[in-house]
């Protein structure tokens, strides 16, 4: 069996939006000042459908959300050469030479992005050719079903909103739910109040036997959280979500050790390399890549190794197929994030507008299908009219 084409397109949503309102989430850009939509860049309302086939028939499905109209060249380009002839099976030896060959360059980022979703649909065609679910080639079945933490409940200065939302997650079953701080370093004393009220009114609603988690998504400053962190400490948190930007290490290290709250991250990194630095540097509490961006399957898989072998768990970003399976075969990831089906908004959930055969939770659990061969994904018909299809 050889990969006989690869293709690529770019699923771009024209239909409807839903406009996040202000203070909705904290990000990167919130320290500088704005003349417009400080979170624009990190929405994205397009995403990456990479479909490789094989010379006898299969078709494995790929994905990725980051930057998709540049990921999408650099598979044409550059990795698409680089796979076509070769043995799907031979997967270990492709993503070494997308990552070498492209090494100068692609090692973060948008290259590693593309590398991640070619190396999905490799993974899809190997499950596929053996008839057999990605998670029972990664090692099988280590949980029942997967426990999952409902990841939605963006600030929202209307507190009886948001806890409107949060109680349909509690009454759906979940036992988990993440929260989206909307206030940082620039709001001042006043946001810090706002961000707490928020914290204080989750936890009173939830109890003491939900787990929160608290999301900052690198909107704060070292200093800052230094300050937050004693005054969040009453409310229990499962973890802090990167407080600061990736790339200050040492902000997470020092702020690991205040040892006042599990600190996680690791969304917004790469490759067993990027990880290797976490884990040996005790940065992290939980780990948090996500499989589209941080080179695949291939990687991941590599990555948990590491995390069980220094009993650090890996909690993927995003849930979603390629992150389910993962979870499934790991014993260091003892949950996955879920995105509630919406309106399109940030662009989490526009992948259950691309995509058709992702489980939905039941009583906040996923369930994956031992019988439904590769990652169990279909590229789905009914939303195409609201795309804009890029070849």
């Amino acid at each position: 069996m050889k990969i006989k084409s690869v293709r690529t397109r770019v699923f771009e949503w024209k239909g409807k939006v839903v406009p996040p309102q202000a203070h909705f989430c904290t990000n990167a850009s919130d320290i500088l000042f704005e003349r417009g939509d400080a979170m624009g860049s990190f929405r994205f309302h397009g995403w990456l459908v990479v479909e490789i086939e094989t010379d006898n028939g299969i078709v494995g499905i790929g994905n990725c959300a980051l930057a998709p109209r540049v990921a999408k060249e650099i598979i044409d380009l550059y990795l698409a050469p680089i796979c076509i002839g070769e043995d799907p099976f031979d997967n270990e030896y492709i993503w070494q030479k997308m990552y070498r060959r492209t090494h100068a360059w692609g090692r973060k980022g948008i290259g590693m992005a593309a590398i991640s979703a070619v190396d999905l649909a490799i993974w899809d065609i190997m499950g596929k050719a053996v008839n057999k679910a990605v998670f029972k080639l990664l090692g099988g079945r280590t949980k029942e079903k997967i426990w999952t933490y409902a990841s939605k409940l963006y600030a929202n200065d209307n507190l009886d909103l948001f806890l409107e939302e949060a109680q349909g997650y509690l009454n759906q079953g979940f036992t988990a739910l993440k929260m989206r701080f909307g206030y940082g370093p620039k709001d001042g004393p006043a946001g810090m109040r706002r961000n707490i009220e928020q914290v204080r009114a989750l936890r009173e609603l939830a109890g003491p036997d939900v787990d929160i988690m608290l999301e900052c998504y690198m909107g704060w400053t070292l200093e800052y959280a230094r300050r937050m962190l004693p005054k969040l400490a009453e409310f229990e948190p499962r973890w802090l979500e990167e407080p600061v930007i990736a790339d200050d290490i040492e902000g997470y290290i020092e702020l690991k050790k205040m040892g006042i709250m599990p600190i996680s991250g690791g969304e917004h990194e790469f490759t067993g390399h990027g990880f290797k630095d976490l884990l040996e540097r005790r940065a992290v509490d939980v780990i948090q890549y996500d499989t589209n961006r941080v080179g695949g399957i291939t990687a991941a898989r590599k990555i948990n190794a590491m995390a069980e072998a220094w009993s650090v768990p890996v909690i993927p970003h995003a849930g979603q197929m390629h992150n389910y399976h993962l979870t499934m075969a790991s014993t260091a990831s003892p949950m996955a994030e879920f995105f509630p089906v919406f309106d399109v908004e940030v662009g989490n959930e526009l992948f259950y507008y691309v995509f058709k055969g992702e489980p939905q939770p039941v009583g906040g659990y996923i369930q994956l299908d031992d019988d439904k061969p590769g990652l169990g994904l279909e590229i789905s018909d009914e939303y195409l009219s609201d795309f804009n299809i890029i070849e």
